[in-house]
């Protein structure tokens, strides 16, 4: 008979495959705190939710290893900014596009600096958000997403992705074809 894992063993594979609580209980169609409650061993769940909790870690694993490179992943056409726009344009785009950060390039396309919903929300509270609007992205960017080649090792773009970046952007020729993000890399390891 094999034994069950343990909420150490959950947490374990779970922070194994890169997941946080909340993407591991989408997949597993529970909630958030459940994950949480099991992790800490406060709740025993049933075999069956536990179940479809360690299928959900098995996908991602098994997605995971068939992504081989950064080509794999990418997600292209990268939506950017120019330096020179002003803040409400970046924030207007994140909106439209539903993403939370933004690659910011020069006049030639050249990444210089990137913009994120963190960035913007931390000078929102501290100044007068109408102000912040309007200043010029170049302003408030902060350093560049890393760049990478579209042969870059898919393990390889896990570790800048999970240590520090919110983003890596993929170049070719001097030019950015695709970017990657933490979402990028669950989408591909479930198949979606």
């Amino acid at each position: 008979m094999a034994l069950l894992p343990s909420p150490e063993d959950i947490k374990r594979l779970r922070k194994k495959v890169g997941l946080t609580q909340t993407e591991l209980a989408k997949l597993a169609g529970v909630s958030q705190s459940l994950i949480a409650r099991i992790e800490k061993g406060t709740v025993d769940p049933r075999l069956s939710t536990l179940k479809r909790i360690l299928e959900a870690i098995k996908l991602v694993e098994m997605r995971a290893k068939t992504a081989k490179t950064a080509r794999d992943v990418m997600y292209s056409p990268v939506i950017t900014i120019k330096h020179k726009e002003k803040v409400k344009k970046a924030i207007e785009l994140m909106e439209k596009y539903a993403i939370s950060q933004l690659p910011v390039v020069n006049d030639n396309d050249i990444p210089i600096g990137s913009i994120t919903e963190s960035t913007v929300l931390k000078k929102i509270l501290t100044e007068d958000p109408e102000k912040i609007f309007q200043l010029r992205v170049e302003e408030i960017m902060e350093e560049s997403f890393p760049t990478i080649t579209p042969s870059t090792n898919i393990k390889d773009i896990q570790e800048l992705i999970l240590k520090k970046y919110p983003a890596v952007l993929v170049m070719e020729k001097g030019k950015i074809v695709g970017i990657i993000t933490k979402i990028d890399l669950i989408t591909t390891a479930v198949g979606k």
